[in-house]
């Protein structure tokens, strides 16, 4: 079980492997990265079951804090990892780097205010068969052949693409890595962060990617 400070943006969803810049500029916020990077606390960046709701003007706040906290629901399923702060501004705002190496399932809350942590476990995941491997290169060709197809127009989406990075990248990883980088319903990319077999993701994304 590992310790994560959560930080819940609705609509966001952070996949293993895909780094993630943040503007913070709520204060608890900003106590929080202060915190996890002071005690090396890895930070979850998960969507939300619930939009936060805008507190009362007349709220004071305490108030403030335990309505915000106690409004919304984090999905379930997360990434997770360290936090690198790049600038700091005068007013105390901060601009971040997460960069999610763990996908993990929230277990039980031990803090929540003036931010909230929860102890997670690993979410890795299904065993892959050697006689499995070929079809998930396969998948993932196949992908990439449909991704250099839409992306056609665009040199610097070839020259990506066609590069050892991508190319080398093991099927599994290349499955959040592509998910990251395109556009979908969070809802969406939130099912394909909990798909835990890589041939269904796999799948999964090249449906997504046909019907474009």
């Amino acid at each position: 079980m590992t310790d994560v400070a959560l930080f819940p943006i609705p609509g966001a969803v952070s996949f293993p492997g895909v780094p993630r810049t943040l503007h913070v500029f709520e204060p608890r916020y900003r106590q929080m990265v202060k915190h996890c990077i002071d005690h090396s606390l890895p930070i979850g960046v998960c969507h939300t079951r619930k939009v936060i709701r805008a507190s009362e003007p007349s709220q004071s706040r305490e108030q403030a804090l335990n309505n915000n906290q106690s409004t919304y629901q984090p999905e379930q399923v997360l990434a997770a990892g360290p936090v690198e702060l790049l600038q700091q501004l005068e007013d105390g705002r901060m601009l971040i780097r997460v960069s999610p190496n763990q996908r993990m399932q929230i277990e039980e809350e031990k803090q929540t205010l003036p931010f909230s942590i929860w102890s997670c476990r690993d979410m890795p995941d299904q065993t892959i068969a050697q006689s499995q491997r070929e079809t998930l290169q396969q998948s993932k060709a196949k992908i990439l052949q449909r991704l250099l197809i839409i992306g056609h127009d665009y040199p610097e989406i070839k020259s990506a693409l066609t590069g050892e990075y991508w190319q080398q990248m093991p099927p599994e990883e290349f499955s959040f890595a592509v998910t990251g980088m395109m556009s979908m319903p969070p809802e969406m990319a939130q099912a394909l962060l909990e798909q835990t077999d890589p041939q269904q993701r796999l799948d999964d994304i090249l449906d997504m990617i046909n019907g474009i």
